[in-house]
């Protein structure tokens, strides 16, 4: 298979852009964060635990995902067919990564801190002004 790069993104010569690149995609930490947690999975279960997803980007991403061996796809000729989702060791290595990000994530939720609420401004000073 070849190597698809987004429009208008240059290829990246560094080992860490190009992970990021594939990484910081729309969705998809958020996919292997689900298929991390919860296990292996169907897609319409994967579906229903990433909320907000189309099935055409969830597609997109799994192939992607898969094509660059952090996720593996078990196809059973089942009628109907059952296909089947998961993490492969090479998935294992960044699923310590996301761990430590989850546990950053519990503790600002703790100290009152949401991450991604739009409600702390950027100099980190406490919640802004609501329009």
């Amino acid at each position: 298979m070849t190597t698809k790069q987004r429009p208008g993104v240059p290829p990246t010569p560094c080992a860490i852009g190009g992970m990021l690149e594939l990484l910081t995609r729309p969705w998809t930490l958020h996919i292997l964060w689900a298929l991390s947690h919860e296990g292996p999975m169907r897609f319409g279960v994967l579906r229903r635990h990433v909320e907000g997803i189309s099935s055409r980007v969830l597609t997109e991403r799994l192939r992607t995902l898969e094509e660059k061996r952090f996720i593996f796809r078990h196809y059973e000729p089942t009628i109907p067919p059952a296909v089947t989702y998961g993490i492969t060791d090479r998935m294992k290595d960044i699923e310590k990564v996301l761990a430590q990000l989850e546990g950053l994530a519990r503790k600002w939720q703790g100290e009152g801190s949401t991450v991604g609420s739009g409600r702390e401004d950027p100099a980190g000073r406490g919640a802004s002004a609501e329009l």
